[in-house]
């Protein structure tokens, strides 16, 4: 997933995305870089992330962004 973590750091290159599990909740993360995120995802790692899996606990972390993106790889 090293792909995501610079796509993530390319949006906030202050926060430590290992070590921080609240993204949502602190809003470091908001809207706007969600869709960001979903438009990189989709263009440099081939995952389309659909819009039921839009919920706060997908996108709450690195880890948590990392998983749903494994999740839907498999399907």
């Amino acid at each position: 997933m090293d792909t995501l973590l610079e796509i993530l750091q390319e949006l906030h290159d202050d926060i430590d995305f290992d070590t921080h599990e609240t993204l949502i909740d602190d809003k470091v993360i908001d809207s706007f870089d969600i869709i960001t995120l979903i438009a990189e995802v989709d263009d440099r790692i081939g995952v389309t992330i659909p819009p039921e899996e839009l919920v706060p606990e997908n996108f709450n972390s690195y880890k948590a962004i990392s998983k749903l993106i494994e999740r839907l790889e498999d399907d």
